[in-house]
């Protein structure tokens, strides 16, 4: 694959208690570990929350554009997308898993249900999740 673009963060002083920053500068998150992951929750962010902000605006692109394809306007749309972490019974450590909420208003349901399953055979995120982590798609 020839890289379009790369995106670069590092993270520094304690893991998920740490910082994590961007190469540019424009990302610089301190990190606080949920009290559901035996932390003390505080006021940064973690990983699943990157994650999960991430995959929803790339969902949501994919979506519109997978729209704009078809001459469908759905300038409305909202991709809410969870990103859970849990036990691995397999191993003793940790997995991941999702659920994409997809809100088009105005749309017929089952048309709205089709785009979604097409933005999820385009989207990025979802071609890298697609057979590593149960991914849960809903149309509401």
């Amino acid at each position: 694959m020839e890289a379009l673009y790369t995106a670069k963060a590092t993270a520094r002083r304690g893991g998920r208690s740490g910082v994590v920053e961007s190469a540019d500068g424009a990302l610089n998150l301190q990190l606080s570990v949920p009290k559901g992951l035996g932390g003390g929750g505080g006021t940064g962010t973690n990983p699943e929350e990157l994650f999960a902000a991430g995959y929803s605006a790339c969902f949501e692109s994919a979506l519109s554009n997978i729209a704009r394809k078809e001459k469908i306007d759905i300038p409305d749309t909202e991709v809410t997308c969870h990103i859970h972490i849990g036990k691995d019974e397999s191993d003793g450590g940790f997995k991941l898993a999702g659920k994409l909420e997809v809100r088009i208003p105005g749309l017929d349901p089952d048309k709205a249900k089709e785009l979604v399953e097409k933005a999820h055979a385009f989207c990025p995120y979802s071609k890298a999740t697609r057979g590593n982590i149960d991914v849960e798609l809903s149309v509401i």
